[in-house]
C-alpha cells in the first residue's frame, strides 16, 4: 500500500492545528506574562522579618530528645519561636514536625486560636481585620507545589487589607508558608497557571498532569514540525501562485497567508519552545536532575546529621557568641561540616551584619537572598564566628565525593559558568567545580560559604540544561544579562508566535462548524 505523504502532512498539521490553537495562543500569552510575573509565594527574607526574637531561656529539650519525639530522623533542624515558647522545627524529606523546646511535646494540630496567634503576629497592623477563611487538607490553587503539600494541612487567613492579602499557616509547623496578594493572584492566574496547566482539579494529581502536558508537547511538536515541512513545501520564491489576478509565493489567502508566511519564519522558534517544554517535564525520567545525590552530600558533611552532637547547652554558647558580635538571631539552624557540627544564626537579610541559611531542598518560605552567612563551631565556640569553610578541606573532600571516580579538574569560579548561574546574582561566589571521570561526566560544585556540595552535573543533566533552559527561556550566556535586549529578543519572538497562533482561531471554526453541518446532514 502506497502511503501519500503529503496528505498525511496535511491532515496532521491542520487538525492537530485546529485543536491546539487556542492552546498555543494561551502558552505564547501566558509566557510573555510570565517573564515579568510568576505564581505568588512568601520569601524567607519576609518571613524572618516577621519573625519573633529567639529566646531560649526557657528550653530543656535537647535537639536529639526532639528528634524522636518527631518520629523520624532529621536531616534539618531550626530552633525558633513560637508564640512566646521556642520550638524545634524539624524536616526530614516530606516529613515536617514541631516540637516545643521548653516540654518535648510534639505539636499535632493547631487550633483555630493559635493559627490566628501566628497570622496576627506575621501582620500586627491587622489584627483586628484577620479572619480565617478556610482549612485546607488538599492544596488550593496558590499551594500546589511538591514543597508546600507536605505542610498540610493550611488554614488560609484574610487580612483584610487594601491588597487582598491572604495568608497560609501550616498545621505541621505552625508557621506561614504562603502569602498571595489580589494582584499576585491575577498576575499569577495569567501567567504561570494558564501557561503550566496549573487548574487546580488537574494539578492535584501529579501523575495525569505531568503525562498530559508532556503528550500535549509531543502533538504541539509534531504539528510544528509537519507544518514547517508543508510550508516549504508549498512556498514559491517565484510567486507562481496567482489569486486575484496577483502574483503570490503563497497559494493561500486571507488569514491562512498570515498563517503561512508567519509559520515560515517563527515556526521553528515555536518547534523549540513547545518541545523545550516538553523537557521541562523530564519526560521518562531522562534527565537525573542537578540535585546532589546523599552519598555526595554526606561526604562533605560527614554523614548524617549527629543529633548527639548538637546538645542545648553548646547551642547556648553558640548562641552567646552571636550575641556578643551584636547579631540577634530570629532562628538559629543547625549544619555540620565533616563532622563537626556548626551553629547557623537566621537574621532578616535587611538587618546589618545578617547571616541567613539557604538550602535549596527546602521550600521558598524557608530561603532568603544570602547577603552573609556566620556560623560557629559548637565544639570549639572560642573559636568565634567564622564566614565560611577551609578551602583547602573543601578541596580535599571534593577528591573522594564521587566513590571510585577520579578527579580529572578542580577550578575556582569567581564568576558564573554556563551551568551555575543565576541573572538575579544570590548563588554564592566563588564556588569549587570537580569534574570526575566517572561513567556520568559528573560536575560538581561545592560552596565554602554553605560548606556544601551545592549543585551536581551530569552528562544528561547538561543536555538538559540547553535542550531546556536553552531553548525556553534563551539563557545563553550572550544573550541572558544583557536587558533589554534579551527582553526584546523575546517579545519579539513571542509576537511572532502569537500571530501564527491567532491567525488559524477563525479558519479552524470555519473549518469545524462546515464539518458540523456536514454531519447533520448525513444524519
Amino acid at each position: 500500500m502506497t502511503v501519500n505523504w503529503r496528505a498525511a502532512i496535511v491532515y496532521t498539521h491542520r487538525w492537530l492545528g485546529i485543536g491546539g490553537c487556542l492552546l498555543f495562543v494561551l502558552w505564547f500569552v501566558s509566557g510573555v506574562i510570565m517573564m515579568y510575573a510568576r505564581m505568588p509565594s512568601l520569601s524567607g527574607e519576609e518571613r524572618l522579618a516577621r519573625a519573633s526574637r529567639l529566646d531560649l531561656s526557657t528550653a530543656r529539650v535537647e535537639p536529639a530528645q526532639a528528634t524522636a519525639a518527631a518520629g523520624f530522623a532529621a536531616s534539618a533542624i531550626r530552633l525558633g519561636m513560637l508564640g512566646t515558647r521556642p520550638v524545634y522545627r524539624l524536616n526530614a524529606g516530606r516529613a515536617w514536625a514541631l516540637v516545643y523546646a521548653d516540654t518535648g511535646d510534639a505539636l499535632s494540630a493547631l487550633t483555630a486560636e493559635q493559627a490566628l496567634t501566628v497570622a496576627r503576629a506575621f501582620a500586627p497592623g491587622q489584627t483586628k481585620t484577620i479572619t480565617e477563611i478556610a482549612y485546607l487538607t488538599d492544596s488550593d490553587q496558590w499551594t500546589l507545589s511538591s514543597a508546600i503539600r507536605p505542610l498540610m494541612p493550611l488554614r488560609r487567613f484574610s487580612l483584610g487589607d487594601a491588597a487582598g492579602t491572604e495568608l497560609y499557616v501550616s498545621d505541621r509547623t505552625a508557621e506561614p508558608v504562603m502569602k498571595t496578594t489580589r494582584r499576585a493572584r491575577v498576575w499569577g492566574y495569567l501567567g504561570a497557571v494558564l501557561h503550566w496547566l496549573y487548574f487546580t482539579p488537574l494539578r492535584r494529581h501529579t501523575d495525569v498532569w505531568a503525562h498530559a502536558i508532556i503528550w500535549l508537547s509531543i502533538a504541539g511538536s509534531v504539528m510544528c514540525l509537519s507544518g514547517l515541512v508543508w510550508g516549504l513545501w508549498r512556498i514559491s520564491p517565484s510567486a507562481r501562485f496567482r489569486l486575484k489576478r496577483e502574483s503570490s509565493h503563497s497559494p493561500y489567502a486571507g488569514m491562512m497567508r498570515w498563517h503561512h508566511y508567519a509559520g515560515l519564519v517563527f515556526g521553528l522558534t515555536t518547534f523549540t519552545w513547545i518541545f523545550s517544554g516538553l523537557m521541562s517535564m523530564t519526560p521518562w525520567d531522562w534527565s537525573p536532575g542537578n540535585a546532589p545525590t546523599r552519598p555526595q552530600r554526606e561526604a562533605v558533611t560527614g554523614g548524617p546529621l549527629r543529633t548527639a552532637e548538637f546538645t542545648l547547652d553548646r547551642i547556648r554558647r553558640g548562641l552567646a557568641v552571636f550575641t556578643a558580635a551584636g547579631i540577634m538571631p530570629k532562628e538559629l539552624a543547625v549544619s555540620q561540616f565533616q563532622g563537626e557540627p556548626f551553629l547557623l544564626a537566621f537574621t532578616p537579610a535587611a538587618d546589618r551584619g545578617a547571616s541567613v541559611w539557604s538550602n535549596t531542598d527546602l521550600p521558598a518560605f524557608l530561603e532568603a537572598p544570602a547577603v552573609r552567612r556566620r556560623y560557629v563551631s559548637l565544639k570549639a565556640p572560642e573559636r568565634g564566628m567564622v564566614t565560611g569553610f577551609n578551602r583547602d578541606t573543601l578541596m580535599a573532600v571534593a577528591q573522594t565525593a564521587v566513590p571510585g571516580a577520579r578527579t580529572v579538574e578542580s577550578t575556582w569560579l569567581d564568576a558564573y559558568d554556563a551551568y551555575y548561574y543565576d541573572r538575579s546574582g544570590d548563588l554564592s561566589l566563588p564556588v569549587l567545580r570537580t569534574r570526575y571521570d566517572d561513567a556520568n561526566a559528573t560536575w560538581l560544585y561545592f560552596d565554602p560559604s554553605q560548606g556544601a556540595v551545592v549543585q551536581k552535573e551530569e552528562r544528561r543533566s547538561r543536555l538538559e540544561r540547553w535542550l531546556y533552559h536553552g531553548l525556553h527561556s534563551l539563557d545563553f550566556p550572550f544573550l541572558y544579562y544583557r536587558r533589554p535586549l534579551w527582553d526584546i529578543v523575546l517579545m519579539l519572538l513571542s509576537i511572532g508566535g502569537i500571530v501564527s497562533s491567532v491567525t488559524t482561531l477563525a479558519p479552524a471554526w470555519h473549518r469545524l462548524r462546515r464539518h458540523g453541518r456536514r454531519l447533520f446532514r448525513l444524519r
